[in-house]
């Protein structure tokens, strides 16, 4: 029989898996806002339907209810602009609209711990790998990019990533291999030795 998690162990859980899957969401999503909300309303959903489960089952359920609440934030940005562009016919063509370039990537931070070097050479040369790294994974194909991060960084087994990404462990396999060679030629072509 299994134990079903206390309230201590699921806010455990959740504050444990918070800074990744808000990184998972940024990847996803590129605005921190957004990502944020998803983030939040994930961990919601969990607490309100999941909180009666066993703490072994509470990756898996996390993992899947963030890529269906990713999945549904693209559904509903799919349908607001296809409103907007129906709607955008009726306003006139004089009116400014103010884009800016914004790469939310570029403004954060990686925050030192506590086994990172403090020598300001090691800290850049790690910062701008960890740069390096996100970019790259920021231009994998959606699908790619969501099985390497739950195999590589979530450390899901193949069983697990094939449940939530609705596919086949084939499927996965073959997503996480393209990713990572994608990647390594990426980093490559930037002069990363691997």
């Amino acid at each position: 029989m299994a134990i079903l998690a206390t309230r201590q162990e699921l806010s455990d859980f959740l504050a444990g898996t918070e800074k990744r899957a808000y990184k998972q969401a940024l990847f996803a999503v590129h605005d921190e806002h957004v990502a944020l909300d998803i983030v939040q309303d994930s961990m919601m959903k969990l607490a309100l339907k999941y909180a009666s489960k066993p703490t072994e089952e509470l990756p898996l359920l996390f993992q899947r209810i963030l890529q269906n609440t990713i999945r549904d934030y693209y559904r509903r940005q799919k349908i607001r602009s296809l409103w907007t562009t129906l709607f955008s016919a009726f306003t006139p063509n004089d009116q400014d609209k103010n884009q800016e370039d914004f790469d939310i990537l570029e403004t954060l931070q990686i925050k030192p711990e506590s086994n990172f070097t403090k020598e300001p050479d090691a800290q850049l040369e790690r910062s701008q790998l960890i740069g390096l790294i996100e970019k790259a994974i920021e231009i994998l194909p959606a699908r790619q990019r969501e099985a390497f991060i739950l195999r590589y960084w979530e450390e899901m087994s193949l069983a697990e990533t094939a449940l939530i990404m609705k596919c086949s462990e084939g499927s996965v396999k073959t997503h996480c291999s393209r990713a990572v060679h994608a990647l390594a030629t990426i980093l490559r072509e930037k002069g990363v030795k691997l």
